[in-house]
């Protein structure tokens, strides 16, 4: 559910970053169903990628291959990213906080000494910082989503109004969190991450279960559209590509 609800979100003909793991699957399945034209970009400097298979990295060779072009890390950085070129950027995490900020450095409050030191930045700070909008794929739960990030890797939205444009951020920030739960969106007036739609099945109490802050809810809480049989069987597919299977 998860991964179709971010699938959805993803228009036709739009360039999307796309980060390895659920976002990765996400975009792909976008562009298996409903949106043939989305335009993958990673970082690696593969620009319109047509993979037939999940990548297990930004470096797997059938990004270039199936690529409308490759290029230079810093060509897709300082000449693609930064100047807002790119719609939207999926992104995951390790940690994320009430106003979208996101870790995926160390776990734990002593950087040179963490209880866990996780793979890091890559690309997503500058993905945060200068695409279009984000959408931010999570499973959600207490270890997951904190009252504040043990250390800010990727910024949202700060500590509140205001923050992103105190720091020079050109893009619009994050969106959309899509959990296994279901969807947050930002207030437009406080920037808090705001429960706005439930998967089906779950409920407003659960999403407060799996949150580390006092989670907003909104006046009225919709519920995701089931998946479709079609998504479901080119989304089972997909994930068969990881045991090697073909597509």
């Amino acid at each position: 559910m998860m991964t179709v609800a971010a699938a959805r979100q993803l228009r036709d003909g739009a360039a999307c970053f796309v980060g390895i793991g659920l976002p990765s699957t996400a975009a792909n399945l976008a562009r298996a169903t409903h949106a043939p034209t989305l335009v993958l970009i990673y970082e690696s400097g593969c620009l319109g990628a047509k993979p037939d298979r999940l990548p297990l990295s930004i470096g797997d060779g059938i990004l270039s291959d199936t690529a409308d072009a490759t290029v230079s890390v810093p060509e897709i950085f300082n000449y693609w990213l930064q100047p807002g070129r790119i719609d939207v950027g999926v992104l995951g995490a390790a940690q994320l906080d009430r106003y979208g900020n996101i870790n995926t450095t160390v776990i734990g409050g002593d950087y040179r000494d963490p209880k866990v030191r996780l793979p890091g930045a890559g690309g997503a700070p500058e993905i945060a910082a200068s695409c279009g909008e984000v959408v931010v794929v999570v499973r959600q739960s207490l270890r997951t989503f904190v009252d504040r990030v043990d250390f800010v890797t990727s910024v949202g939205y700060g500590s509140g109004p205001g923050d992103r444009e105190r720091l020079g951020l050109c893009g619009g920030g994050p969106r959309l969190v899509i959990t296994d739960l279901g969807v947050l969106e930002p207030d437009p007036a406080t920037c808090e991450l705001t429960l706005t739609r439930l998967h089906p099945g779950v409920t407003v109490d659960q999403g407060r279960a799996a949150t580390g802050w006092r989670l907003a809810v909104a006046s009225s809480v919709t519920t995701s559209e089931p998946p479709t049989e079609h998504e479901l069987t080119v989304l089972r597919a997909l994930e068969a590509t990881k045991r090697g299977a073909p597509r």
